[in-house]
Formats: structure tokens, sequence, C-alpha cells
């Protein structure tokens, strides 16, 4: 069967997975479905669930925080409610020099819509964009 017909989950590489734990769960409000082995590390991973699914695998390894790009985007309805909630919870949103961002952080996507950055405590970044 080809792989357009099987579920996607996003996987990633964090450095602590307690300190991960703080952050997902504490920060961002994610609900763990399961947690387990990571290589070597017995309790070292944790699925998250999001939009009804599984669909953040996030795990404790060598690699993690590799790379700027981002590497999982949420697609919500109201992005100024979300990023005000993040904020209050202590996520701080990223602003980068080329773009222009209002007081919340939130930038003008291509295209249309709006769409805003932040990061793990491993760097690794993520999005949250909205169409309105």
């Amino acid at each position: 069967m080809p792989l357009r017909t099987h579920h996607l989950r996003t996987s990633i590489a964090v450095s602590d997975i307690q300190q991960a734990v703080a952050f997902y769960e504490g920060r961002l409000g994610l609900q763990p479905l399961q947690s387990g082995p990571s290589a070597t590390i017995t309790d070292g991973s944790r699925v998250y669930g999001s939009g009804g699914v599984p669909a953040l695998n996030v795990y404790q390894s060598a690699t993690a925080g590799k790379t700027p790009a981002t590497l999982a985007t949420w697609y919500v309805d109201d992005i100024d409610q979300i990023v005000d909630e993040l904020v209050s919870s202590g996520v701080e949103f990223i602003r980068y020099d080329h773009l222009d961002h209002d007081a919340r952080g939130i930038t003008a996507r291509a295209g249309g819509g709006r769409i805003a950055w932040f990061q793990d405590p491993d760097g690794n970044t993520f999005a949250l964009e909205t169409d309105a």
C-alpha cells in the first residue's frame, strides 16, 4: 500500500525527556497518550495527541536540536488567542529580522494568512498558522 494511505506522526528529538515533558505538557498543555522507551532509555519518549489523533512523538536522543527548520505546524482558527495562551504559560515567540511582526510576534504568511514561531528548550522550531 502506498504511504499516502497511512497515518503520519512527527518525531522530535530532545536532549532531556523530563525537561521536554515540562515544556510540552506544562507550557503547551499537550496530554500524553503513552510513554515508552527511547533506544536505551526506559522512559525516554512520549506520544502526544493533537486534533484527536496521535500526532507528536517526543523522544530523548543525542541528535536533539540539530535543525533550525520548522519541524511541525499547528493550523489554528484563532492565532491571537492561542499565542496569548501560550505566552501566558511562558512560551516565547521568535522574531525573525527579515520579517515584520506584530506585538505578539505574529507575521503575515506568504499567500495570505498569518504565522508565528516558537521553540522548545532544545531549539526545535514549531509554528502556528491560520488562514485568517
